[in-house]
This record gives C-alpha cells, structure tokens and sequence, in this order.
C-alpha cells in the first residue's frame, strides 16, 4: 500500500501522525536530523544536504539511515533553499542517494519532487527505533552569570536559556523564510552552522531575523564544524558570517567559535554589570 506524503520545513517538525510517511524535510541531512527521523518512525526521508561540508557532515544522518535499512537521500543546497520544504519540492534536485533509496530508484540528479512520488508509491515500513543517543545539548564554560549552551539542533533551546548564549550545529537559514522562526527564545547571542550558503544565501538567512531582535548572531563555515554536531561547532567552527549586533559585540569574521563566544560572554558580562 503508497505510504502518505509530508513536507516539512524542518524534520523537527515531524508529528506522532507522520509515522510511516514517505516524508521531505528541508533540514540539514546532517546524523541529528537522521536520528531524530528514525524516533519519529518515517519510512523514508529526503533532506537537504547543506553544501555537504567538513566530513560530509551534511549527507551524516542519509548515510546512518542506510544502516537502519531506510530509504534517505539529500536535496543539493545549490538547487533549493534550505529550511523551506516548498522550495525543496519545486527546484530541488537530488545530490545523494543511500542505497535502500538507490534500490527504489531514486538517482543523483533527479528532481526531489519525481523521488518523493517515487517513494510514495512504495510499500513501505516505518523506520525502527534507532539506538539512543548521548544528551545533544551541554553547558560550557560561560563567566560572570553568563551561560554557554552548546546543542545539536537549535529546536533545543529553551526559555531558560533566554539572555544567554547558544551554539548550536543547525543551519542558519529561518525555517521556512519565516524571520519569526529564526530563534525561539530571546537569548543573548546565536550560532549557528552556515550550509556552505547555498543557492539564495539560505544558509546565513537567520542572521538579519536575529539582528532585527538584537541577537547577536554568527554562522559558522561548513567545512569548520560539522553540521549537527554541537560538540564539533563549538570546538572546530570558525566565524564565515555575521550580523551587526555580534560585530557590536566583539565579533568578526575568521574567529575560531571560541573566541565569539568569549567576546559574547565578556559583552552580555558587562550588560549585567551596569
């Protein structure tokens, strides 16, 4: 029986009710996107794959799925916006195909919009749970008040992390173009991982959304820090785009992420202090 159709701006969105769909997520094809589309039960994904990047983080979760049996593959971020499911459809073309979709007959270079028919009309089985993983949100050392949450996908940010400091390994385009999207929670400063820009600039979108609300924010190359890997942002990231609250703040591009996030910390310090 052809399993249902979704299209998401963002695999964070996916629902109970989207448990077995043949589903396209206009989120990074990064190993945090591949496993939070496994817990949710799709029976098959396509991503965007985010200008590939360092290690080819960006096809990361395409790649695990094939290991779990699921038919994946990733949108190049030259052909269609990543972070808006509707463009994915409409200029998509596929970059990487895994072997279970391979079998199906998805192929490198087909429109997303024929392999996602394609996969719709293939029996089907929801994915199964795949191993837990480790926490993919942690404190670093922040100063003087001033928190340093490091996560891998921005959906897990929190009211409380609100006035702090964020590093996340999302991409940095707004879900779907919508600047509201850019960030949940009004905290201090935001980074986020910048997809290799791709077509439109897509990937360091969030940055003017973010500046209009006075978030210091900051993308990282894609070829520094891997793609949703927090820990690899945070430690291996360097700056290759930001807005000009962060450049008020102490931030320039070329920083190592440390080295933001210190100037951050020192600035938000010296707001509390007055």
């Amino acid at each position: 029986m052809p399993v249902p159709q979704v299209i998401l701006d963002s695999v964070t969105h996916l629902l109970p009710e989207h448990r077995g769909a043949a589903a396209l997520c206009a989120s990074h094809g990064g190993r945090y996107s591949g496993y939070y589309a496994a817990t949710k039960g799709v029976s098959a994904v396509i991503f965007n794959d985010a200008g590939i990047g360092r290690e080819q983080a960006g096809i990361g979760g395409v790649r695990m799925l094939e290991r779990l049996g699921v038919p994946a593959a990733a949108v190049s971020g030259k052909t269609a916006r990543i972070g808006d499911g509707k463009d994915n459809l409409a200029r998509g073309a596929l970059s990487f195909v895994n072997e279970p979709a391979g079998q199906l007959g998805l192929t490198v270079g087909m429109t997303c919009a024929e392999a996602l028919g394609r996969l719709a009309t293939t029996t089907l089985k929801p994915a199964a749970e795949p191993p837990k993983e480790d926490e993919h949100r942690f404190e670093v050392k922040g100063g003087a008040g001033v928190k340093v949450i490091v996560m891998d996908s921005i959906s897990l940010v929190r009211p409380e992390d609100a006035g702090h400091i964020i590093v996340t390994a999302s991409h940095g385009a707004c879900p779907g173009g919508k600047p509201e999207m850019a960030v949940k929670y009004p905290v201090f400063a935001a980074v986020t991982n910048d997809a290799d820009r791709g077509i439109d600039d897509a990937g360091v979108s969030r940055l003017p959304a973010m500046n209009a609300r006075g978030i210091a924010g900051a993308c990282l190359s894609a070829f520094s820090g891997r793609i949703g890997d927090g820990r690899s942002m945070y430690e291996d990231g360097y700056v290759s785009a930001l807005n000009v609250v962060a450049e008020k703040y102490g931030g320039s591009i070329g920083q190592s992420c440390r080295q933001f996030v210190e100037a951050m910390v020192a600035a938000r310090a010296k707001e509390l202090a007055r």
